[in-house]
């Protein structure tokens, strides 16, 4: 604890800003010290009179400082204050002397005064009149009198012991009120100010007649003690004047003098008998004594003075007040004892032992008090802390004066001990799971995470990161954003289950402690399916396509016979994913019917005669997704006499689980050579038609609409082979891995639709494994119509690869 003192003496009224010292200089201390040590200025009634600029270490004018109202007669006038720095304490005491200037003139209270004066009044006859005022002190306060004219009356100023002036007017030449019945008089004070200041009043004189004596004080000057307590009404003195005079000119009047001011708020004097009461609050603290002018008038104006001097003893009636200007709240658990925690003032406004005051704390505590200076004390540590152990003290610091009987005050310091950072933040689960619904609006709060450290403060203040992962060949702050405050992890795009279903994130938990300590939890994101695409139909393929799909069918055939089979399917997952099949619409509901889970169209009774050689069918696909999704195909019949039924059925062959799987190659070398030869054919019927419908019709057979329908072939590739008896056609049809293919389809009469041969192209960028995976994956069982569903994987893909060659030669 260090200690100095230092003086300074300024004018009043100067301005904000002004430089009142410099405190490096006159207190050996350095700008680096005001700053680290927090250097700022105390008073005990919070005044901010004067400022401290610490980045020049000088004393400014903070405020205007106007001496005569904050010190009024008192002189010298001087401001109190400390200035306290901090690591180490340091308490500096400095005065500031307040002098003043000559700003204000000397005034009176009233403008006119008027007085009666008998014309018998002897020469030598004096008239109390009122001082006038000036607030300034010292020189620039009042110093002479003028009174104009003088013809008859003389002013007598009169210097008390106490430094004030006592005026009178004093009759110096008889008066004669049948020659002049008034006289017109001007009272002018000078203060000793450069340049001098004046105030003056009018005295308005009427002569009366007769009484020629004043009323006389019993005493000149009165002395008197009261309590600070006294009450309302108590009668602390009783003054008395007696006048020569006999009959109604005798009677005396007690007033106070006209310039009495704040006395005449708490005392009142009575006007006939003389006697002086309490009317106010009387505060030690606030005045010790006061000084009353009173006067003594008689009817016929003469008056006398006296002075009334009361003094006012203290009591012990004021609390003492803790104030704490300083506070470390919290302080380390490694603080080393006598660590200053806080710095305390504590004061009481008695006086004597009134004012003197103890100051203690509990001797449980690990703490202690410590006096550095009068009215100051410091609060310090006596041993070592453990915030684990107790994590925060209350305590209660004792002032107790020496009073009788003592009063005493308490004030309660809630002292927190700050942490070390040794805990790492910790997730209540290192595995979380969410889910979130497809086709979500992106900024989508998914779930929020939460990690729990047993630290406090920026220890444990936990701050959540994403780890740079990579997502799908992209890093994971491009599909998820977390909050890094509260834990709360949003999307940052739409998903769409179809392409990908499941995410896994880090999430790291990181304190802002130092060295900062952190852990991981690993974050599950599940994709759940909307249904959000209808059923595509993938056979037939021209349904798909929005155009008729022609069939033949024998009228010979009979109740049951397989006319076609509509294949779709969907690429939602689950229920989403479940079609079924209905027939809408028919030419004859009665012939036909739709299998409801395989899309096989049979017929229901044996054709007839009578039956429409056309007949047209409207088949509804719909899956089982909330809301429904749904498509419709439309298939043309054709019933024509004399057409066959195939006598190879495949698919019965396929049934057969007995027979060997190197009859596959025997089917796949007839089914070729099929496909080979009705191309051929098909080639050759189209440009024979082409010739020949030339001339009439002006167009080529083939349909542009048509083709231009496979600008957009359906999402998945799929290799379509009809099984009902020999191969018929063959259809290929590319999707989103092949975007770039280009899709060729051979035009025929409508009779011949049911041997149409779709072909693509596929694109050179396409890797030949994608096609393979598409073609695995795309071709339900239920396509292959022959005994592949017997043979190994490897046999599977090896078809696969050789009809992919196949078509890629013939386009």
């Amino acid at each position: 604890m260090a200690l100095g003192q230092v003086r300074y003496s300024i004018p009043e009224e100067m301005s904000a800003g002004s430089v009142v010292g410099n405190i490096i200089q006159d207190l050996g201390l350095d700008v680096k010290r005001l700053k680290s040590g927090r250097a700022r200025i105390f008073t005990e009634d919070g005044s901010e009179y004067i400022g401290l600029n610490a980045e020049k270490g000088t004393l400014v004018v903070a405020k205007r400082i106007d001496r005569e109202e904050l010190c009024k007669q008192v002189s010298p006038c001087s401001l109190h204050f400390q200035i306290i720095l901090e690591n180490p304490m340091e308490l500096h005491r400095i005065d500031v002397e307040i002098t003043d200037i000559n700003d204000n003139a000397p005034f009176f209270s009233k403008r006119e005064y008027s007085f009666q004066v008998i014309e018998s009044a002897s020469p030598g006859a004096r008239y109390s009149l009122e001082s006038a005022r000036d607030p300034d002190v010292a020189h620039n306060t009042i110093q002479t009198y003028k009174l104009n004219p003088t013809d008859n009356f003389k002013l007598n100023v009169v210097s008390r012991p106490d430094g004030t002036k006592y005026i009178e007017m004093v009759l110096h030449t008889s008066l004669d009120r049948e020659k002049q019945e008034e006289h017109k008089l001007t009272l002018t004070a000078f203060d000793g100010g450069n340049p001098q200041k004046s105030g003056s009043v009018k005295i308005n004189v009427i002569v009366l007649d007769a009484n020629d004596n004043a009323p006389v004080f019993s005493q000149s000057v009165y002395r008197v003690t009261v309590p600070e307590n006294a009450a309302r009404g108590t009668v602390i003195l009783r003054v008395s004047a007696t006048d020569k005079d006999k009959g109604a000119n005798e009677e005396v009047m007690y007033s106070f003098s006209q310039h009495t001011d704040s006395a005449s708020s708490l005392f009142n004097m009575d006007p006939h008998n003389g006697e002086m009461t309490v009317i106010g609050v009387l505060d030690y603290e606030k005045a010790k004594h006061y000084e009353i002018d009173i006067e003594a008038t008689d009817k016929g104006g003469l008056t006398d003075t006296s002075k009334v001097l009361i003094e006012v003893t203290d009591l012990n009636d004021n609390t003492p007040v803790i104030s704490i200007i300083s506070l470390s709240n919290p302080i380390p658990e490694d603080s080393a004892p006598d660590t200053v925690v806080a710095m305390l003032n504590i004061k009481d406004l008695d006086s004597g032992k009134n004012g003197q005051v103890k100051c203690f704390i509990s001797p449980d505590l690990p703490f202690k008090i410590k006096s550095s200076s009068t009215n100051f004390y410091s609060l310090m540590s006596d041993d070592v802390l453990d915030r684990e152990t107790v994590p925060e003290y209350n305590i209660t610091i004792t002032a107790i004066d020496e009073g009788s009987p003592p009063y005493s005050a308490n004030k309660t310091i809630h002292l927190k001990i700050s942490d070390v950072n040794d805990y790492a933040p910790v997730f209540p689960q290192p595995f979380l799971t969410t889910f979130i619904t497809e086709n979500n609006s992106p900024g989508m709060s998914l779930l929020s995470v939460k990690a729990n450290d047993k630290d406090s403060g920026n220890n444990a203040r936990i701050s959540y990161f994403l780890e740079d992962s990579q997502l799908n060949g992209m890093s994971a702050s491009t599909y998820f954003y977390i909050n890094s405050d509260n834990g709360s992890i949003y999307s940052m795009h739409s998903f769409d289950y179809e392409k990908l279903k499941v995410f896994q994130i880090q999430v790291q938990a990181k304190d802002q402690g130092s060295p900062s300590l952190s852990s991981n939890a690993t974050v599950h994101v599940f994709i759940l399916d909307q249904n959000d695409n209808a059923p595509a139909v993938i056979y037939p393929s021209s349904a798909a396509l929005g155009s008729l799909s022609h069939q033949r069918m024998p009228r010979s055939a009979k109740a049951g016979h397989l006319v076609t089979k509509v294949t779709a399917v969907d690429a939602d997952s689950g229920h989403n994913a479940w079609i079924s099949y209905r027939l809408a619409e028919a030419t004859d509901a009665s012939l036909f019917t739709v299998n409801l889970y395989t899309g096989e169209v049979r017929t229901k009774r044996a054709a007839s005669e009578q039956d429409d050689s056309s007949q047209r069918l409207l088949i509804e696909i719909k899956d089982d997704g909330e809301p429904v999704q749904s498509s419709t195909v439309t298939v043309s019949i054709l019933l024509e006499d004399g057409l066959h039924e195939p006598i190879l059925d495949l698919r019965q062959k396929a049934a057969e689980p007995s027979k060997k799987t190197g009859r596959i190659t025997l089917y796949l070398i007839l089914s070729l050579a099929s496909v080979s030869v009705l191309s051929l054919l098909t080639f050759l019927i189209l440009a024979v038609k082409c010739i020949r419908n030339s001339r009439s019709s002006g167009s080529c057979c083939t349909r542009r609409s048509d083709c231009d329908d496979y600008k957009n072939p359906n999402r998945n590739l799929q290799i379509q082979l009809n099984t009902d008896g020999p191969i018929k056609y063959v259809e290929v049809l590319g999707g989103d891995m092949l975007s770039q293919s280009q899709s060729f389809r051979s035009c025929m009469s409508p009779m011949s639709e049911y041997s149409d041969f779709t072909l693509i192209k596929p694109s050179s960028t396409t890797d030949f494994k994608e096609v393979i995976s598409v073609l695995d994956a795309s071709l339900p069982d239920s396509t292959w119509t022959f005994e592949s569903q017997q043979v190994s994987r490897k046999q599977n893909a090896d078809f696969k690869i050789f009809i992919y060659r196949f078509v890629k030669d013939c386009v």
